[in-house]
């Protein structure tokens, strides 16, 4: 297990952060976990970590949300997000995860901002389109697998929907928990899951549960119109955040 305190001092509050998104939102807070453990470790050896770390933060989101899911969402989106952990398993040694940022950022940032500004974002909820659902599944297993940032590809599909607060978390947590399930073969093949990394993510297990029962608690009392402001904005955040680290990546 890592005892180095200046790990924990990033670590703790990047689980926190991530759990109660997590809770509250279905997932999208994933994003924060990797970069500011990574002020600490490497990213390859925090996104190892995290992924056992998200999947007991699943469970728990499963049992809380049990029952509240969208069939025809999880349907659609599912195939394309198995093909995407596929393609960034083969990819792993090869993908550069810095432009996959700045693509993944540059798409969530345009959708945020057309949402406020652009005609797209007035016209209310949008109807299922398996075709694109399907590409937006692909993206969100493919940048899930690389990076644990397959939040904001999956909010492109799923957020204009406008699913009732409660069936957006719980459709949300089931689709995460099962591709992070999914992810697990790779990463233990691809020799992730190393002892120390297990017991660091047993250590940080405490935190990240309570803050998901926070984020779940947290949402059973906002509105709609709220839980959305507050998902739209989520999404802008994340990819500022996407974006800056893309670029830092590539340029710094």
């Amino acid at each position: 297990m890592i005892d180095d305190p200046w790990f924990y001092l990033f670590a703790v509050p990047a689980v926190a952060i991530v759990g109660f998104g997590k809770g509250s939102f279905g997932g999208a807070s994933a994003i924060f976990g990797v970069p500011l453990m990574s002020f600490a470790v490497s990213p390859v050896q925090a996104a190892a970590i995290m992924l056992p770390v998200l999947i007991a933060m699943d469970l728990v989101g499963l049992w809380a949300w049990r029952g509240s899911f969208d069939t025809r969402t999880l349907t659609i989106m599912f195939p394309g997000a198995a093909v995407g952990v596929a393609a960034g398993w083969l990819l792993a040694e090869t993908a550069d995860e810095n432009v996959v940022r700045l693509a993944v950022g540059t798409v969530a940032l345009l959708f945020a901002l057309n949402h406020w500004f652009g005609p797209v974002g007035k016209l209310g909820a949008r109807r299922h389109n398996p075709v694109f659902g399907a590409v937006c599944g692909a993206l969100t297993g493919f940048t899930s697998f690389v990076s644990h940032a397959g939040g904001p590809t999956y909010q492109l599909y799923t957020v204009p929907l406008r699913m009732e607060p409660g069936l957006y978390v719980g459709t949300s947590i089931v689709f995460f928990a099962v591709l992070n399930l999914v992810k697990v073969p790779p990463y233990v093949m691809l020799g992730q899951f190393s002892r120390e990394n297990l017991l660091t993510a047993g250590a940080l297990l405490p935190a990240a549960l309570l803050a998901t029962l926070a984020g779940v608690k947290a949402a059973r009392w906002m509105s709609a119109e709220l839980f959305y402001r507050f998902l739209y904005v989520l999404v802008f955040l994340v990819s500022l955040k996407l974006l800056w680290d893309g670029i830092t990546g590539v340029f710094g």
